[in-house]
C-alpha cells in the first residue's frame, strides 16, 4: 500500500482486528512507582487493576518519545510508504504533539516520504474507528492526502460515550476537563461523558440500572444517525460489557466490530467499573 496507517495503544481494539489492516502502533507508558511499562508489553491488564484499587496513589502514565514514533515510523518509511499518523486526543495527552515533533524531524532529515499526524479528538474506540476508516482508504490504494483527508471525515463523524462508576480516578488524575463541575457531590452518581478534544459531561445518573438503559438509548440514536457499525469496552466489567453487547445485537441485528477492555493508561483514569460504547458510518470504512 502506499500509506500505512499508524496509530498508538490506546484505542484498545483487538491486535488482530488491527492486522487485518495494516495497522501500527506505537506505545504509551505506565509508571508504577519506579517501574515504568510499554502498555503494550502487558499481557494482560488484571495485575494492574488489582494494584489500582489497592494502592491510595495512582500510578502516572506518559506518552511515546520522538524516538518511539521514529522506530516505528523509520522502517515504514524505508520500505516506501508514506505515513498517516493517528492518536488519541491532544486535549487529554501530550501524545500527539510527540507525534508532531517527530514528523517535523522526518521531514527536516530530507526524506522523500510524507508523514501526515492527525489528532482523532477521541481515545478507545473512537480512536480505534478513525485508524480503520484511514486505513481502509489506504488499503483502496489512495494517496497520504485522501488518507489524511478520510481521517479527519471520520474525526468529524466519530461518536463515543463512556460511563464511570466514579468521577474519583478522574478527579484525581487531572483528566476530568468541563466535567470539573460535577466534583464533589457527583462522586457518588454515575456520569455519562463523551470525548471532542477533552471530556464533556453528558449526564448524570444515579443507577446502574439507569446507566445501562441511556447507554442504550445512546446507541438506538447511532443506529438513527447511520452510523452502523459498533463497539463496547469496559474496565473490569466483562458481564454488563456483554450485557450492553447483547442490547446492541437488538439493535443494530448485527455483532459488535469489538468488545474489549481499556488498558491502564485510560483505566488509570476511567477507573473500573468503566463502559464505553460507538459506533461509525460504515461507508467510513470503505475502501
Amino acid at each position: 500500500m502506499p500509506v500505512t496507517v499508524v496509530t498508538d495503544t490506546t484505542h484498545y481494539m483487538p491486535r488482530d482486528l488491527l492486522d487485518a489492516y495494516g495497522i501500527e502502533q506505537v506505545s504509551l507508558y505506565v509508571k508504577d512507582g519506579d517501574e515504568l511499562t510499554r502498555e503494550s508489553d502487558m499481557p494482560d491488564f488484571q495485575a494492574f487493576y488489582d494494584r489500582l484499587r489497592s494502592k491510595g496513589d495512582l500510578p502516572t502514565t506518559s506518552q511515546p518519545s520522538v524516538g518511539d514514533f521514529l522506530e516505528v515510523w523509520e522502517p515504514i518509511l524505508e520500505s516506501g510508504s508514506d505515513i498517516v499518523s493517528v492518536h488519541l486526543s491532544g486535549g487529554i495527552s501530550g501524545t500527539v504533539e510527540s507525534a508532531r515533533l517527530a514528523a517535523a524531524e522526518v521531514a527536516a532529515g530530507g526524506s522523500q516520504r510524507r508523514v501526515e499526524v492527525v489528532d482523532s479528538r477521541s481515545v478507545c474506540a473512537g480512536l480505534g474507528f478513525i485508524a480503520i476508516a484511514a486505513a481502509s482508504a489506504a488499503r483502496g490504494g489512495r494517496d497520504v492526502e485522501a488518507v489524511r483527508a478520510r481521517a479527519e471525515q471520520a474525526v468529524a463523524e466519530n461518536r463515543i460515550w463512556f460511563s464511570l462508576d466514579t468521577l474519583e480516578y478522574v478527579q484525581r488524575g487531572g483528566r476530568i476537563g468541563k466535567a470539573q463541575a460535577w466534583v464533589g457531590g457527583a462522586l457518588k452518581v454515575k456520569p455519562i461523558l463523551t470525548i471532542d478534544g477533552e471530556v464533556i459531561p453528558v449526564e448524570r445518573v444515579r443507577t446502574s440500572r439507569r446507566r445501562f438503559e441511556r447507554m442504550v438509548e445512546l446507541l438506538k440514536e447511532r443506529k438513527e444517525a447511520g452510523a452502523t457499525v459498533w463497539g463496547v469496552q469496559h474496565i473490569q466489567d466483562p458481564e454488563e460489557a456483554e450485557a450492553l453487547a447483547d442490547a446492541g445485537r437488538e439493535i443494530f441485528g448485527t455483532d459488535p466490530l469489538v468488545i474489549s477492555e481499556a488498558g491502564p493508561v485510560i483505566g488509570t483514569y476511567g477507573g473500573p467499573g468503566m463502559l464505553g460504547i460507538g459506533a461509525i458510518r460504515p461507508d467510513l470504512l470503505e475502501s
